[in-house]
C-alpha cells in the first residue's frame, strides 16, 4: 500500500469517524476488476496508490466522507482508461444506495450490515419495541442481549465473573458473525419478561373432554410465547363412538382438531409469529380415512401440519398387499379391517394433491427413543424434526455451513470449535428458559434435549465445487454430520462431568457401561432454520438452492432481486456474467435450460426442482443416521411430478431408516412462498420472475436492485 499517509480518519455517512484504512480501498477496486473479470498486472494496486495520493494532497489536514472518497476511485478508474471498471463500480455504489434506502424505509439502524430482508425480518420478529411499537434495540444489541442471558446460567456451576463474561462474548460473536443461530423464540424472549427460549412442544391429549381443552388451553400459552406444538390425537375414540356419560354419539379427533385450528388462528405467537402445530393419528384408528383427506379442501387446517403415524406392521402389509385392523382406543379392541395397500395409496394421492399428509414412523421413532423407561414417543414438533414425549419440549440451534469453508475445503477446526460453543450454549438455554407450564419445566430437565442442527448445506456444497444430486455430496453430509454428531457427544460428556447428567440418565440409551455420560438426551436435530437462514443469509437447513435467483418481496410495494451470491462470483470469475443474465435467472430461477452458461457451472447450481425426488430422499436418510432427533426436510416436487413419485418417496424413505417424510409438490397449495409470476413494472408487466414471500428462507444476502 501507499507510504506516508496524510489523513488519518474517514467520516461515516452517520458522521462517526474511523481510521482511515487504505485496504478497504484496494478491496473495492479489486471486486470492481473482478466483477468486469478485467486483469492488468498490478493495475489494481496502482489504482489505490493514485487514490491515496490524491486523497493526501487534496484533503490533507481535512477528513473525508465515505463518498468522497469514492468520488476520487471512480475519477481515478476513469482517468486510467478503465471505463467498465468504472462503471461496475458506480452500478455498485448506486446499488449499495438503493440497500441503504431501502433499510431507512424500514426504520432499522443496521449496524451489522446486513441484508434488505434480514433487516425487514428482524423488525418484524425479532427487534424489542416500546409500548407505542417503535423499535428499540439494533441487531447487534439483540444478539447481545441474548449472549448476555444464555451465558448467565453458567453462574450455577461456579463460574466466575470474569468467566461468564467470557462465555458471554464467544456466544456475542458466532451470533454476531452468524456462524450460529438458535431458534426464534430465543432471539425474540432471551433478555425479557417472557423469556421462554424453546421452539418445540408436544403436548399430551386424552379422551376426555378435560384433557382436550385443558391441552388446548395449554397450546394457546406455548403459542402466545413463540412456541409449536405438536399433539396425537390417537387416544381420543372414534366418530360415533359411544360416550358413557350422556350416551350420545362422539364426534370424534377430527372435530377438536378444527376447534385447535380455529384458536390458534385467534392465538398468535407473542404477536409476531402465528401458531403451528402437528396433528398426528395412527394408522389403526378407526378415523383413519377421513384423516388422511382432511386436508383436501383449500385452507382446512391451515394453521396444522398433518402425518399418519405409521407402525411397521402397516408397512409390511403394504408390501404383502394385506388386511390390517383398525382399533377403537377407548376399548382397545378390532373394529374392522382395512387393505393396507389401498390405504397407502390413499395416503399417496392426498399429498400429491396437497402435501398433506406426511408419514411419521412411530417404531423407528421409539426405536431411538433415548429414555424409553419414561414412556414411548407419539408426536413430533409442527416441522418434524424433534420427536417428543408428552410435555417435553427442545431448543434448537444452527451452525452455519457456509462459514465453515476455507481454500475449498471444510475448516474441521473451525468446525469443530462452533459444535463446542453451540452445545454450550444450547445446554445454557435449558437453564435460562422460563417455561409456561410446571409439567413443561419438569419433563425439559429431567432429559435436558437440545438440537443442534446445520443451514447452509447447499452453500456449503457449492463453495466445495460438489453438486448436490452426486455421491460426492451425500458422502460429505455423511462425514459432516457424523463429525458434529461426535464432537456434540463428546462436549455434552465434557458439561456432564462439570454439572452432571440429565436426570434421567439411569435407564436411558446412554446408560451403557463403560461409556461417559452425557449431558443431554438428545443432541442433533436438522430444522428447516426458516427465518434465521435469511438473518445468516444462508440456504435453508440441508435444502438445495430453491432458486438461482428470484424477486422478493421485502415489504408492501418494495421488490428485491436476489442472486445466489456464489452463482454471481462464478459468473464474474468465468466471464459470462451480465446483469441481464442475473435477470434472466431471476425469471426462470432455474439455469439448467441456459446453453449460454456452462455445463459444469449448471450442474453445481442446481435448484430444489431440479433434484429428483430419490436424492432428496437419500440426503434426507444420509443425515439422519447421525441425528438424534430427526430431521426436517421436504421432498420437493415439479409440478408435474407424478402420484408415484409420491409413493416411491415414502417407501424410499422408510426403507433408508428415515424417522418421516413430508413431500410438496410445486403448485399442490393456493398459496405458497415460491411461485412464478409477474414481477412488477419494474421488470415489465408482462414478464414473470420467481417471486418469493418476505419470509421465503431461500438465503440469499447478495441484493441486485430494489424496486
Amino acid at each position: 500500500m501507499a507510504e506516508n499517509i496524510r489523513i488519518t480518519h474517514v467520516r461515516k455517512r452517520d458522521g462517526q469517524l474511523q481510521p482511515f484504512d487504505s485496504t478497504k480501498i484496494f478491496d473495492a477496486v479489486r471486486k470492481a476488476f473482478d466483477a468486469t473479470n478485467t486483469a492488468d498486472g498490478n493495475a489494481v494496486q496502482k489504482i489505490t496508490e493514485r487514490v491515496v495520493k490524491e486523497l493526501n494532497e487534496g484533503w490533507a489536514g481535512r477528513t473525508p466522507g465515505v463518498e468522497d472518497i469514492q468520488d476520487v476511485v471512480e475519477r481515478a478508474l476513469m482517468d486510467a482508461g478503465y471505463v467498465e471498471v468504472a462503471k461496475a463500480y458506480i452500478l455498485y455504489r448506486r446499488e449499495r444506495t438503493q440497500v441503504r434506502e431501502a433499510k431507512r424505509l424500514i426504520g432499522v439502524i443496521d449496524d451489522l450490515k446486513l441484508g434488505v430482508n434480514a433487516v425487514s425480518v428482524l423488525k418484524r420478529r425479532y427487534l424489542l419495541r416500546d409500548d407505542q411499537g417503535n423499535v428499540i434495540e439494533t441487531p447487534s444489541q439483540l444478539f447481545r442481549r441474548v449472549a448476555h442471558t444464555v451465558a448467565q446460567p453458567d453462574a450455577n456451576y461456579g463460574a466466575t465473573e470474569t468467566e461468564i463474561q467470557q462465555v458471554e462474548e464467544e456466544f456475542y460473536r458466532i451470533m454476531t458473525e452468524r456462524e450460529f443461530l438458535p431458534n426464534s423464540p430465543t432471539l425474540m424472549n432471551a433478555g425479557t419478561d417472557i423469556c421462554q427460549l424453546s421452539a418445540c412442544f408436544v403436548l399430551p391429549i386424552e379422551d376426555s373432554i378435560e384433557s382436550i381443552f385443558e391441552t388446548l388451553k395449554h397450546a394457546a400459552l406455548i403459542h402466545k410465547t413463540g412456541g409449536g406444538t405438536g399433539f396425537s390425537f390417537s387416544r381420543i375414540r372414534p366418530r360415533n363412538d359411544i360416550v358413557s356419560t350422556t350416551k350420545g354419539a362422539a364426534s370424534g379427533p377430527i372435530s377438536f382438531m378444527r376447534i385447535y385450528n380455529m384458536a390458534t388462528e385467534i392465538v398468535k405467537q407473542g404477536g409476531r409469529r402465528r401458531g403451528a402445530n402437528m396433528g398426528i393419528l395412527r394408522i389403526d384408528h378407526p378415523d383413519i380415512l377421513d384423516f388422511i383427506t382432511l386436508k383436501s379442501k383449500p385452507g382446512a387446517l391451515d394453521n396444522f401440519n398433518i402425518s399418519v403415524g405409521v407402525t411397521d406392521h402397516f408397512m409390511s402389509a403394504v408390501k404383502n398387499k394385506q388386511d390390517y385392523d383398525l382399533v377403537n382406543p377407548r376399548t382397545g379392541t378390532a373394529t374392522k379391517k382395512l387393505n393396507a395397500h389401498e390405504v397407502f395409496e390413499l395416503i399417496v394421492s392426498a399429498a400429491w394433491q396437497t402435501g398433506d399428509p406426511g408419514l411419521a414412523f412411530l417404531d423407528r421413532i421409539n426405536e431411538k427413543n433415548p429414555t424409553p423407561q419414561i414412556g414411548a414417543i407419539e408426536s413430533t414438533n409442527p416441522c418434524g424434526e424433534v420427536p417428543l414425549l408428552p410435555y417435553e419440549a427442545c431448543t434448537l440451534g444452527s451452525i452455519n455451513l457456509a462459514k465453515v469453508v476455507k481454500n475449498g475445503e471444510i475448516d474441521w477446526e473451525k468446525l469443530k470449535e462452533l459444535v463446542h460453543r453451540a452445545v454450550h450454549f444450547l445446554d445454557n438455554v435449558v437453564d435460562a428458559s422460563v417455561y409456561p407450564l410446571e409439567q413443561i419445566e419438569q419433563a425439559v430437565h429431567g432429559n435436558r434435549k437440545i438440537g443442534l442442527g446445520v443451514m447452509g448445506f447447499a452453500d456449503m456444497l457449492i463453495k466445495l465445487g460438489i453438486p448436490y444430486d452426486s455421491e460426492e455430496a451425500l458422502a460429505t453430509a455423511d462425514r459432516l454430520m457424523a463429525f458434529v454428531s461426535n464432537e456434540a457427544k463428546r462436549t455434552s460428556q465434557e458439561l456432564a462431568d462439570k454439572r452432571g447428567p440429565f436426570p434421567n440418565f439411569k435407564g436411558s440409551i446412554w446408560d451403557k457401561a463403560g461409556e461417559q455420560p452425557v449431558r443431554n438426551a438428545t443432541l442433533t436435530s436438522i430444522a428447516p432454520t426458516g427465518t434465521i437462514s435469511i438473518i445468516a443469509g444462508c440456504s435453508s437447513g440441508i435444502e438445495p438452492l430453491f432458486a438461482v435467483a428470484f424477486v422478493r418481496e421485502v415489504m408492501e410495494g418494495t421488490r428485491q432481486t436476489e442472486v445466489a451470491h456464489a452463482f454471481e462470483q462464478v459468473a464474474k470469475e468465468r466471464g459470462f456474467y451480465s446483469r441481464e443474465l442475473m435477470i434472466e435467472v431471476a425469471r426462470r430461477g432455474s439455469i439448467q435450460n441456459m446453453d449460454n452458461i456452462p455445463e459444469d457451472v449448471r450442474n453445481l447450481f442446481v435448484t430444489a426442482f431440479d433434484v429428483s425426488p430419490e436424492w432428496h430422499v437419500r440426503m434426507q436418510a444420509t443425515f439422519q443416521r447421525h441425528v438424534d432427533n430427526a430431521v426436517s426436510k421436504t421432498i420437493n416436487l415439479r409440478h408435474d411430478a407424478t402420484i408415484g413419485d409420491v409413493r416411491n418417496s415414502y417407501m424410499l424413505a422408510y426403507e433408508l431408516g428415515c424417522k418421516g417424510i413430508t413431500v410438496y409438490r410445486y403448485g399442490s397449495k393456493p398459496e405458497q412462498v415460491l411461485y412464478i409470476g409477474p414481477a412488477g413494472a419494474h421488470a415489465g408487466e408482462q414478464d414473470e420472475a420467481v417471486i418469493a414471500g418476505s419470509e421465503y428462507s431461500g438465503g440469499y444476502s447478495q441484493a441486485m436492485n430494489s424496486f
